[in-house]
């Protein structure tokens, strides 16, 4: 054989078996059990990544949220402390209050047997003192002395304090008001409306409306005594004073009570008539 036709076909040859070899190597590479165990891990551990990482993060919130509880537990544990201090404060003061009502209801049933007795003994020397006081409003005074049965001894008490004290403001107050009065000396006794002026205790006055009359109070003889021109027109000046219509004034008038001279002082001077 000729060197040319050998050498072609030995490339027949290799050609051939190349061929055969190539189908050889893809079906092994086909049947290899390798390559899919291989896919099917690298599955198994993105799935097992994925569910570490869902598990972290839900630990995480888990983590988040149990702290936020914890705070507003410690939160509400300072609000509780300081409300259980605020609360023992009290609970000392109120124990204090108890125990001082306590000591006062020891003595609670002594005071009230003696109540009655303080009562009564206040309205016997407010009723006094306005008996022998000039008798000016003398029914509306003695008013509210009188006992009234449906109030509390305590409450009675009371009332005669605030009597007490509305006396005590008789004595420093200029007054004036309208009334009736009985004594004018008029032959048929008839009452008549007059303007009464006071000057705290030691003045009471009247006018008649047409000024002709007037009289001063005298409190050592209990009878008004008639007043002249002179004295008429100061109880009518004083009169315009308490109705703020005249500006105020000394008043040269009689008085209804004896002034008593002072140790060392002239008598004559003791009974000046100025109000």
């Amino acid at each position: 054989m000729s060197k040319p036709f050998r050498a072609a076909a030995y490339g027949l040859i290799m050609a051939g078996s190349t061929a055969m070899l190539l189908p050889a190597g893809q079906s092994l590479a086909a049947d290899d059990p390798a390559t899919p165990r291989l896919a099917l891990d690298g599955v198994d551990a993105q799935h097992t990544q994925a569910a570490l990482q869902a598990q972290i993060d839900q630990a995480s919130d888990q983590t988040r949220e149990a702290l936020a509880e914890l705070r507003d537990l410690e939160s509400e544990t300072r609000t509780l402390r300081q409300q259980n201090r605020t609360r023992t404060h009290r609970l000392a003061d109120e124990a204090e209050r108890q125990l001082a009502l306590a000591r006062a209801l020891d003595t609670l049933a002594h005071t009230r047997e003696a109540l009655p007795g303080i009562e009564q003994n206040m309205a016997r020397q407010l009723r006094g003192f306005i008996e022998r006081d000039m008798p000016f409003l003398d029914q509306e005074r003695l008013a509210r002395v009188e006992d009234d049965e449906a109030l509390a001894p305590a409450a009675r008490i009371r009332r005669l304090l605030e009597a007490w004290r509305t006396e005590l403001e008789y004595g420093r107050e200029v007054d004036r008001w309208r009334g009736r009065l009985d004594r004018l000396g008029d032959a048929d006794g008839d009452a008549r409306e007059v303007d009464f002026l006071r000057l705290g205790r030691i003045g009471w006055y009247y006018l008649t409306p047409d000024g002709r009359e007037g009289g001063v109070w005298q409190a050592e003889s209990g009878e008004w005594q008639p007043l002249d021109e002179a004295g008429r027109r100061e109880v009518r000046h004083g009169l315009l004073m308490a109705r703020d219509q005249r500006a105020p004034e000394l008043l040269t008038v009689p008085l209804s009570v004896k002034v008593s001279a002072m140790p060392g002082e002239d008598k004559a001077d003791a009974k000046g008539d100025d109000a």
